[in-house]
């Protein structure tokens, strides 16, 4: 029998640790800056965060014991005290914004921030900004976005809750017709929100319904907080597995509450004091606040995805479990092709998403400053790259944390491992902001339509809009398909293009043949259509890359081109089913292409470790006992259990009462069987 050594196992994680770090070739700090958007990022982000991690209140290692109602008084406290350090410390909008993010705690604020606020600043009307920015600005009062209904959600156009306008007193008349007209799902609305921006049907005096506009709306006294009058608001109650435990999703009913016609969102569309109405530029221009939820999803989760990575990867690598390695201990659990398989490509992906977030965000407030000119040229094809991505991100995300989760083994399903309250948070984003499989219909319909322009030749080539450049491959000028070999996945620019004609190939037959489709056509085609554009991003995110030191240029370029191998990887029915790859006998080309993803992940495993310290997760941030920096995780998880309020009590409770009980009612039934077999 082999001798095994005899090891402290606390000490070799710590050792497994600090030789993973002593291999890696890469500048942290550099890559990390790059992560960041510059030095100054950082230092913000780091000085944010040592002023945070002075609060007791901000203290994240004891939530996981809390009941529902604690954790949303705890959430309530940091709320106030997060407030309370903006004005002390004078932070600026980006300071509270990236103060509120280092928390990643559930929280009302949140909804304020995110829907309620760029409501206002996109939409409101200079009297409406006039009475009432500085009281949102200032958190005065704080908002909700009331959209999704009982029975209606991702379908806007459908929602019963109406906004008659009545000329004689100049209000609007908000109404609930029916139960299944409810505001539902209702962030902060449940007990926190005193105010709401209202979507609702707008009926004209003469009866007519043009459709869905925003409304600002008071829900709760400014004085003691009780609903006002006509308005029945309360809790939805709590959510799948606990999640989101801290945030009050609320519904309320309107029973003909009056608001003052100037409480209308009418920067573009408006009703006069006589009851006509002013067309908008655009009919979707109410749906700017979905559209900056949407974008912000982007670059979200990217940072939740390297929460995952970073956790999953820092443990595998001190966890030792099964065969021996050369120096006779068990083999490190990252360097198994099955994990390391399983965990990289992650890592690939919260690399592009963040860097996709930085687009996203530019392009929309590029939009946003053009909608100020009423110039709406660029809200088709923003709504249509904003669904796709929203779908495309929000998938990966829910899969990759699980992913994640399940390569750490049992103690992955600990809380205390962090992963579980990440996931079951993170899982309602496929359906939250619009229903993943509605909006992959979205992404569709406007992918075919531009493809019968082009297909047409209504629509030059050179017009087509950045998302949808793929289709250029449909004209007569263009590319031609990359012929795949072994060689084609080595060449960054060949599998771009594959995944661009890929999508062309598959947008061109839809429209040409739509009768003859299966039932998952809009999912697969809005993923290709997504996914070449990101593809796309991702060839230039290559290509800026010299911007850094060659090291680490070369690094991230390996996370970059995994990307695209295993997006390859997953297209491949696709990529056979159009023709793209073909079996020629000399050679499987997918064989070729899982070699070059193994090839790749070897190459890019001794600088794993660098590339998640890159992220910049302090152990305060990532709250994992097993994503500890200096890889004791069981000591970490050890002292994690001692907290546990059940462990104060040597004997439980429910012995007396209930287990003791059972115990002599059992031991008593046992002792009787026993004397009945002694006498026969």
């Amino acid at each position: 029998m082999a001798h095994i050594p005899r090891v402290d196992v606390n000490q070799q994680t710590t050792a497994d640790m600090k030789a993973a770090r002593s291999q890696t070739s890469i500048s942290v700090q550099t890559v990390r800056n790059y992560l960041y958007g510059g030095q100054n990022v950082w230092d913000m982000r780091e000085r944010l965060e040592n002023i945070l991690v002075q609060e007791p209140l901000f203290d994240k290692q004891h939530r996981d014991f809390l009941g529902r109602t604690d954790q949303y008084i705890r959430a309530a406290a940091i709320i106030n005290r997060l407030d309370e350090l903006r004005r002390v410390h004078s932070w600026s909008e980006e300071e509270y914004s990236t103060a509120s993010s280092l928390l990643s705690e559930v929280m009302s604020i949140t909804l304020h921030d995110a829907a309620f606020q760029p409501v206002f600043l996109g939409q409101g009307s200079p009297a409406l900004m006039e009475k009432y920015w500085d009281l949102v600005y200032e958190k005065g009062i704080q908002g909700c976005y009331l959209q999704t209904e009982l029975g209606h959600g991702t379908n806007v156009a459908r929602l019963e809750t109406t906004s008659t306008y009545i000329p004689e007193t100049q209000e609007f008349e908000i109404n609930s017709p029916s139960l299944t007209s409810t505001k539902w799902w209702i962030g902060a609305l449940g007990k926190s929100a005193t105010h709401g921006v209202v979507q609702a049907k707008l009926i004209l005096p003469n009866g007519k319904d043009m459709g869905p506009h925003l409304f600002f709306v008071q829900l709760r006294s400014l004085e003691d907080h009780r609903p006002l009058q006509g308005i029945t608001v309360g809790d939805i109650g709590p959510k799948a597995s606990g999640g989101m435990a801290a945030q009050d999703q609320g519904f309320a009913r309107f029973d003909h509450v009056r608001i003052p016609r100037t409480n209308m969102f009418s920067k573009f569309a408006e009703v006069t004091t006589e009851g006509s109405y002013i067309q908008p530029p655009h009919a979707k221009l109410s749906y700017g606040g979905m559209m900056y939820i949407r974008a912000t999803m982007i670059p979200s989760s990217g940072w939740t995805i390297a929460k995952a990575a970073t956790i999953a990867i820092r443990y595998t690598t001190v966890r030792r479990q099964g065969e021996p390695d050369a120096k006779g201990l068990e083999r490190q659990v990252l360097t198994y092709p099955s994990t390391y398989y399983r965990l990289l490509p992650i890592l690939s992906r919260a690399f592009v998403f963040i860097e996709l977030g930085r687009y996203t965000i530019k392009a929309l407030t590029q939009m946003q400053q053009r909608l100020a000119n009423r110039d709406t040229s660029l809200l088709p094809e923003m709504h249509a790259l904003l669904c796709g991505l929203k779908v495309f991100v929000t998938t990966h995300g829910i899969v990759d944390i699980e992913t994640a989760r399940r390569s750490m083994g049992g103690h992955g399903f600990s809380a205390f491992a962090g992963l579980g309250r990440l996931y079951i948070d993170y899982l309602p984003s496929a359906t939250f902001e619009g229903d993943n499989f509605v909006l992959d219909g979205q992404v569709v319909r406007a992918a075919t339509k531009l493809c019968k322009a082009v297909l047409s030749s209504t629509s030059s080539v050179a017009e087509l809009p950045l998302p949808s450049a793929y289709l250029r491959l449909l004209s007569a000028t263009r590319e031609a398909p990359p012929q795949v070999t072994a060689s084609t996945w080595h060449d960054v620019h060949s599998i771009v293009l594959l995944l661009e004609w890929r999508a062309a190939l598959m947008v061109k037959n839809f429209t040409q043949t739509p009768a003859d489709v299966d039932a998952s056509v809009n999912q697969r085609l809005a993923k290709a259509v997504t996914e070449a554009f990101v593809a796309a991003q991702v060839g230039e995110m290559i290509s800026n890359l010299a911007t850094l030191p060659s090291e680490d240029a070369k690094v991230v370029g390996y996370l970059y081109r995994l990307y695209l191998l295993t997006s390859a990887e997953s297209a491949l029915v696709d990529l056979l089913s159009v023709g793209l790859i073909r079996h020629t006998g000399a050679g499987d080309p997918t064989q070729d292409l899982r070699l070059a993803i193994k090839a790749l992940c070897v190459e890019i495993l001794p600088n794993v470790i660098g590339l998640t310290d890159a992220f910049g997760f302090s152990d305060w941030s990532l709250d994992s006992a097993l994503g500890v920096f200096d890889g004791r995780v069981y000591e970490a998880l050890w002292k994690r259990a001692q907290m546990e309020p059940m462990n104060k009590d040597e004997v439980t409770p429910a012995y007396a009462p209930y287990i003791r009980p059972m115990l002599r009612r059992g031991q008593a039934a046992a002792q009787q069987k026993m004397k009945l077999k002694s006498r026969l």
